[in-house]
């Protein structure tokens, strides 16, 4: 019982609140930028300003110049004061860079799903390879590509490493340019046996041959590399961003 002078505590009703972040304009805007580089829609050496796409887009230009920062800072624009900027040339050597990262971590990824991965999650990447067969069928470069990355995202996700495919995101940028330039319908199907070899070595819980089919998987890029600079593609650099 209270005495006097004393409050009696309540317990009150209070709802259980979820913070929800809304991307900036700036966001926005470099999503879209990015996007349309990672596809080629902006190939390389296309000249870009901050007036045009402020412009097109009905945004002022601070939220722009600060997407045209960040896409410097991570090697697909070159901003020249003097010149204007233009949308960068593919880094070979942050190409191979980008691969080291994600051979690195998905390798071990695929290792750590051959003791976790469930059935049903087994189900979802064979899930994903009927929807690929069907977008090779069809002749969806990017849909195929979008379910590409589903299926090493799903991977990390049924490892209970979701956050890895966060990590793999931010640095495959480069490695996603270099696909989309050999992403013809051979090189999809290569594509798709792979990914079919990696679901048959997590259905086998074989750590060791699902290392090897996405060491073998990921090496693929050498090869169309030196594919596209065999054709004199003008698109290259040696420079590292």
């Amino acid at each position: 019982m209270a005495t006097s002078g004393q409050k009696k505590s309540t317990s009150l009703p209070l709802p259980q609140l979820r913070q929800q972040v809304q991307p900036t304009i700036a966001d926005q805007v470099f999503k879209v930028l990015h996007d349309r580089i990672l596809s080629l829609e902006l190939p390389p050496e296309t000249k870009i300003s901050e007036a045009e796409v402020s412009a097109k887009m009905g945004v002022s230009r601070q939220p722009v110049r600060e997407a045209f920062r960040r896409l410097a800072n991570l090697g697909f624009l070159q901003i020249r004061p003097q010149s204007g900027t233009t949308v960068s040339l593919i880094s070979e050597e942050a190409v191979l860079r980008a691969r080291f990262i994600r051979l690195a971590l998905e390798m071990h990824t695929c290792r750590t799903a051959c003791d976790v991965i469930s059935d049903d999650g087994l189900r979802e990447l064979s899930d994903l390879i009927d929807k690929q067969k069907e977008a090779i069928a069809d002749n969806n470069r990017s849909l195929f590509h979008a379910l590409d990355d589903a299926f090493h995202r799903e991977i990390c996700v049924q490892s209970g490493v979701g956050y890895v495919w966060d990590v793999i995101s931010e640095n495959k940028g480069h490695m996603d340019r270099v696909r989309m330039l050999t992403l013809d319908t051979s090189s999809q199907n290569f594509a798709l046996n792979e990914h079919i070899a990696i679901l048959k070595a997590l259905n086998a819980r074989q750590q060791d041959e699902a290392a090897a089919a996405i060491d073998k998987h990921l090496s693929r890029v050498l090869v169309q590399i030196e594919k596209i600079k065999a054709e004199s593609h003008n698109w290259f650099t040696d420079i590292t961003p």
